[in-house]
């Protein structure tokens, strides 16, 4: 195993570990990942230095012109950034590198690699926590002191496709409560983890539920919509598979808005008490008003109105239809409408104007009003409708609606 991490170190680092002092360690998660063969696009490392911590990955973003920043100063905790990813540097905590390591979450993250020796270091059982392939705590006072390791746990066992071992997963019940103490840009990080993983990550936030983790921060979930976490997983495969496009972000979207209220202005106050960005606020909110919408009209859609739900859901058409998939409203209308989203050059869902509201004011010699929009709306319905095709049929058409 020792010879596995020297051999991924030497060939993917940027630095020699020459640079670092005798009695550095290797830590956490790298640790686990390169143990169990998993492929890092972007490396994500940590280190724990005997002393002066922050002085070492100092001298090393020097001595390698890469970025540096103090991430805490009174733990003596800093980071340097290479264009193959994040160092972080941390001084031991506690008197030796044991005590370090029992304060950690789960045992499969408390093994360390000394880069000196060449040798592991596994105090808390984490090696064979990862033959079992099991998510194991280190203490309950280890959860208690951070309790966004409550989620951290459904989170890695989704990703790694580890089980929850039986004491930690009853100590996560009942430390449920205590995750609403965590800072929501928190929270929502490990969450966006979980939306983002296909499969196991729609099982596992669904246990997570079910175990009360998430009961302070998405109040309206409810069996019913967990349960179709997994049918936009299997939605989302039969779009991929007839479309072949990338629609990672659009699932994630269209999890999350399902696990919300269904009246926008309740959503909007649970998304921004996750501190979600605005702009994830805004393409949410409106996905819900045009579900609603939906919901509530059985009829076959117009070709007008399909021009005003693109003309209005913009990028957010994916995730509205995955919703709508899902939930078994307008199937094949919508599978239609997405052959339309997906062409670039389709005019129902791409339109460009015929005119534009100058040509209008100049040949029909009106003045600017509402109806200008008015008329433009009027003469791209017409231009889908086969009606007229060309600028001259457009200002016909305008002045025979004046």
């Amino acid at each position: 195993m020792s010879e596995t991490i020297t051999a991924w170190l030497e060939k993917h680092l940027p630095f020699d570990l020459a640079c670092l002092p005798p009695e550095s360690y290797l830590v956490g998660g790298a640790v686990r990942d390169i143990l169990l063969e998993r492929k890092r696009d972007y490396l994500d490392l940590d280190f724990i230095i005997p002393e002066k911590a922050v002085e070492v990955a100092r001298q090393l973003a020097k001595n390698h012109r890469a970025g540096f920043v103090v991430l805490d100063r009174e733990r003596n905790i800093a980071r340097v950034v290479f264009p193959e990813g994040t160092f972080d540097f941390a001084q031991q905590e506690g008197k030796t590198l044991e005590a370090d390591l029992y304060r950690r979450d789960f045992t499969i993250n408390a093994i360390a690699y000394c880069l000196e020796r060449g040798k592991l270091y596994d105090p808390t059982g984490g090696l064979n926590d990862l033959q079992q392939q099991v998510i194991r705590m280190i203490s309950i006072d280890n959860l208690q002191d951070d309790p966004l390791r409550l989620l951290r746990a459904y989170r890695q066992a989704a990703q790694l496709n580890f089980s929850i071992e039986t004491t930690t997963g009853l100590t996560l019940k009942q430390l449920a409560p205590e995750l609403i103490r965590v800072a929501a840009e928190r929270v929502k990080s490990e969450l966006n983890y979980l939306l983002n993983t296909p499969i196991r990550g729609s099982y596992w936030l669904a246990i997570a539920w079910q175990d009360n983790i998430l009961a302070g921060w998405l109040p309206s979930a409810t069996a019913p919509k967990v349960a179709l976490l997994t049918e936009i997983d299997q939605t989302a495969q039969l779009v991929y598979s007839k479309f072949k496009i990338n629609i990672s972000q659009s699932i994630a979207l269209a999890k999350l808005t399902l696990l919300l209220s269904c009246d926008p202005e309740k959503a909007e106050s649970e998304l921004t008490n996750l501190k979600a960005p605005r702009s994830e606020i805004r393409l949410i909110t409106n996905v819900i008003k045009y579900l609603n919408i939906l919901k509530n009209n059985q009829d076959k859609l117009t070709l007008k109105e399909k021009y005003f739900l693109f003309l209005d859901i913009k990028d957010a058409f994916v995730v509205l239809a995955l919703l709508c998939l899902s939930l078994k409203l307008f199937k094949l209308e919508i599978m239609s409408l997405l052959e339309h989203y997906f062409n670039p050059e389709d005019p129902l869902a791409h339109p460009k104007p015929l005119i534009t509201g100058d040509d209008l004011l100049k040949h029909l010699e009106i003045k600017p009003s509402p109806l200008i929009g008015k008329l433009l709306t009027e003469i791209q319905i017409a231009y889908l409708e086969g009606k007229i095709a060309t600028v001259e049929e457009a200002l016909v058409f305008a002045r025979e609606i004046l």
